[in-house]
């Protein structure tokens, strides 16, 4: 009985460590295809200057703690409205849904978007939008706020994994037009995963 329940033991911790090896390795993955695109004249959005001397992004360290399942309530019959951007440009949005979680005791509502122009597109038809802000930014972060790029979720959850968050293009070129996060997506608390601010002048 005693080595049955070891082996379980055993068997849970190895799952639990495979599991964060996974996620780990995924994060990685997605850090290098940034890594790649930013390296990459046809799809940088760096400035000349600075992509000459392009060598890598700047990343939190990878924490499992950021990867957070919601609970995610579908919103249906939201009115479109705009979300104000770095220019006059204008882009229509509707709320998609709201996701609800907590984290170091704070409960969240967190509304999620979705492009009404992009979801015609066949590429992007599922895709949703989660802007936000956090308490890094200014700081370690672009001042600006950061983005999640989410899939719509088959069921009632919905993964956040904050190990995911990048810079809008205007972290790196004046050249952008980027949407500003609602103030509903404020997160009062610092999320230091994901991509950290560009340069020096972005950390206060």
């Amino acid at each position: 009985m005693l080595k049955a329940v070891i082996s379980l033991v055993s068997l849970s911790v190895s799952a639990v460590l495979f599991a964060q090896q996974s996620h780990a390795e995924e994060i990685k993955e997605w850090q290098k295809e940034l890594n790649h695109e930013f390296a990459d004249p046809e799809e940088s959005p760096l400035e000349k200057k600075d992509f000459k001397k392009f060598e890598s992004l700047e990343f939190f360290p990878i924490n499992e703690d950021w990867r957070i399942e919601a609970s995610f309530e579908f919103t249906p019959f939201q009115k479109p409205f705009t979300i104000p951007t770095t220019t006059d440009r204008l882009p229509v949005y509707v709320q998609y849904g709201i996701a609800r979680f907590e984290i170091e005791g704070q409960k969240f509502e967190f509304p999620i978007y979705q492009n009404l122009e992009l979801r015609e597109e066949e590429e992007y038809k599922d895709y949703l939008f989660a802007p936000f802000t956090d308490l890094t930014n200014g700081f370690e972060t672009y001042g600006g706020g950061r983005y999640l790029d989410l899939r719509i979720p088959k069921g009632d959850i919905i993964v956040l994994d904050f190990n995911k968050a990048y810079n809008p293009y205007c972290a790196y070129s004046g050249r952008y037009s980027c949407p500003i996060p609602p103030a509903k997506n404020d997160l009062a608390l610092r999320i230091e995963a994901g991509v950290k601010a560009w340069n020096k002048d972005e950390k206060h």
